[in-house]
């Protein structure tokens, strides 16, 4: 009996072709694809000093402050508002010409930051621009690259493959903070002129290659379900970007009324969101989705888990920026590149789990593995609070291998459970609803940690920079000055390796009427990193404190997704493509009708691991 009407959903013919047999060379594509829009949000992280550098604008003058922010979270931020919605495109009009689309655009905008000529704050406005586009590629990739591998591959080796694409997701993130350091500094638009070759290749290669495997959708677009999403997350994400701002005579812009505005008026507007697409006959984000427990449970222990994560690069540049590597002997200026190679046990730690916990995974269930790697992450987090402000690095570079392969233990299994428990027409609106609550909850963390980072700061930084700077000939009025401002440029400054004290002293000329010694030694590699360590240290804390806490929630959660299983169409329609038959009696698959306590949703028969 064929399913396909004129109003239904539609598959491609299921003849003599194997519908797994370019399943490997799907794999590399759509690997390469997450893996070159992950390293593009990462890559300006550690190259921004050049790229300011590079067109002569001083990002921490009080007017540029907002150019730094969005270049460096602009692209996450577009890439969580549309990854859903370009999903949901993908399921109406084929997720491979959608991810062909969109490895086109994000490299024709890397072409355009690459090629910026002009200068000041509208050479900055203009890259953030092209970056916010380049985002928009980079939405329509990771929409529908999880999808047409869950396509592409039998429900055994799915695990495996979403593995594979998952770690090239997270390990991008940290493979770019070494590539920016490098190509930074020989020529800043190497850093957006890296991706070109790449995206060429893949594009041609997508359009040669890929076939499209998976349920197409016929439906009108949710036009009002987009519209009010798009608004609501934005003003949400735009608000934790501007909180991260000084406001007034506040360390952080959190009381700004535009803040407060954006905050609780985007959280309302999502509200109303949800209650749209419950009342919509074709919804962008099926609300339904979430009876499936496996769906439900994997998608708020990805977020939890993603809460916890997604700051920890931040502050761990941070703590090897401002503090460790001077301390050790590093210039501010080498501080970047350096922080990008002492990371490197991190990105290991998430190659070395994420293919092997996929791998095994399909063999022994997500919910071992899922739990398990959380379990171990919020124990090396809680072993990162041992160490002291000035650690000995072979326990900080054990600890962060641990904390990668807690990670990686935990991501391919987890992507992969709710991949599987996902109806094949739904899979892109579903990857995407996975992805967008990753993305935002990265954005919401960087804001989490750095907020809990700055309020330890001003505690007790003021007090001490103050005594401090006097103690060395600063006038009493100037370190006064100087010790109110808000903590935030002192970090923004060490995050992009420049010299705090330089920074707060140059433009006041202060530094130019003491002695040769006194200004050597305040802008020297120990000053400033003997003046932060402690209070830096209270804050750090406080975050890894947040950060056990949202990785035992996600064990939690990860416990509680079921046995494995797969979603499978009733017994008297065809199967797509990438799905199990229908079993007989006998075998070793039972074919069972799930309840929403069960793990599955309405009657809809899956197939279980017994």
């Amino acid at each position: 009996m064929s399913i396909a009407s004129a109003t239904g959903p539609t598959r491609p013919p299921v003849g003599a072709d194997d519908p797994y047999k370019r399943k490997w060379s799907t794999l590399s594509n759509t690997t390469l694809g997450m893996l070159m829009v992950s390293i593009d949000s990462s890559i300006v992280l550690i190259s921004l000093p050049d790229i300011f550098r590079g067109i002569h604008l001083n990002p921490l003058l009080p007017g540029n402050t907002s150019y730094f922010l969005w270049l460096l979270m602009g692209y996450m931020l577009v890439t969580s508002v549309l990854v859903v919605s370009f999903g949901r495109l993908g399921d109406i009009f084929g997720r491979v010409r959608m991810y062909n689309m969109g490895f086109a655009i994000f490299t024709f905008f890397s072409i355009m930051l690459s090629i910026t000529w002009m200068h000041g704050s509208g050479g900055a406005l203009f890259m953030v621009v092209m970056r916010l586009f380049q985002g928009v590629g980079g939405a329509f990739v990771m929409a529908n690259s999880t999808a047409i591998l869950t396509d592409a591959f039998p429900p055994n080796q799915r695990g495996l493959a979403l593995g594979t694409n998952m770690i090239a997701l997270i390990a991008g993130s940290f493979i770019g903070l070494i590539l920016g350091g490098l190509l930074g500094p020989i020529d800043w638009r190497l850093v957006f002129l890296i991706s070109v070759p790449v995206g060429v290749i893949g594009t041609v290669w997508g359009i040669v290659n890929l076939r499209d495997n998976g349920i197409r959708t016929p439906a009108k677009i949710d036009w009002l379900g987009n519209f009010t999403f798009a608004i609501g997350l934005v003003a949400v994400l735009v608000g934790i970007v501007y909180g991260l701002q000084p406001y007034g005579g506040n360390a952080m812009g959190w009381t700004n009324p535009m803040v407060l505005a954006a905050l609780i008026g985007g959280a309302a507007i999502l509200c109303l969101f949800v209650w749209i697409e419950t009342k919509v006959p074709a919804p962008m984000f099926r609300i339904s989705l979430f009876r499936v427990r496996a769906f439900a449970a994997g998608n708020v222990a990805g977020l939890m888990a993603a809460l916890g994560r997604g700051g920890l690069m931040f502050i761990l540049i941070i703590w090897l920026q401002g503090i460790w590597l001077p301390e050790h002997g590093y210039s501010f200026a080498r501080t970047p590149l350096w922080a990008g190679i002492f990371m490197l046990p991190l990105t290991a730690g998430f190659l070395i789990a994420g293919p092997l916990s996929g791998y095994l995974s399909d063999h022994f269930g997500s919910r071992p593995f899922a739990t398990g790697g959380m379990l171990m992450a919020a124990a090396s987090f809680v072993l990162l609070e041992v160490l002291p402000v000035d650690f000995s690095y072979v326990w900080f570079g054990l600890l962060l291998l641990a904390n990668g392969l807690a990670m990686g233990l935990f991501a391919s299994p987890n992507r992969a459970a709710i991949m599987n428990s996902l109806p094949p027409d739904q899979r892109g609106q579903g990857a995407g609803m996975a992805t967008t609550g990753m993305n935002a909850s990265m954005v919401l963390s960087i804001g989490i940690f750095f907020t809990l980072i700055i309020v330890g700061l001003s505690a007790s930084l003021p007090a001490a920079l103050y005594s401090g700077l006097t103690a060395h000939g600063v006038p009493i009025a100037a370190a006064r000055k100087v010790s109110h401002l808000p903590p935030t440029a002192s970090v923004f400054a060490a995050f992009l390796g420049y010299d705090p004290v330089q920074n707060l002293l140059g433009p006041s000329g202060v530094l130019g009427h003491l002695t040769h010694a006194q200004a050597t030694f305040l802008t020297g590699r120990s000053f400033f990193p003997s003046l932060i360590a402690k209070p830096f240290g209270k804050g750090l804390h406080e975050a890894l404190d947040f950060a056990v806490a949202a990785c035992l929630v996600a064990a939690g959660a990860s416990a509680l997704m079921g046995k494995q299983f797969f979603y499978q169409a009733p017994v008297d329609t065809v199967p797509a493509p990438g799905e199990p038959a229908p079993v007989s009696a006998g075998s070793s698959e039972e074919l069972v009708s799930v309840s929403t306590s069960d793990g599955g949703v309405g009657s809809d028969p899956v197939v279980r691991r017994q």
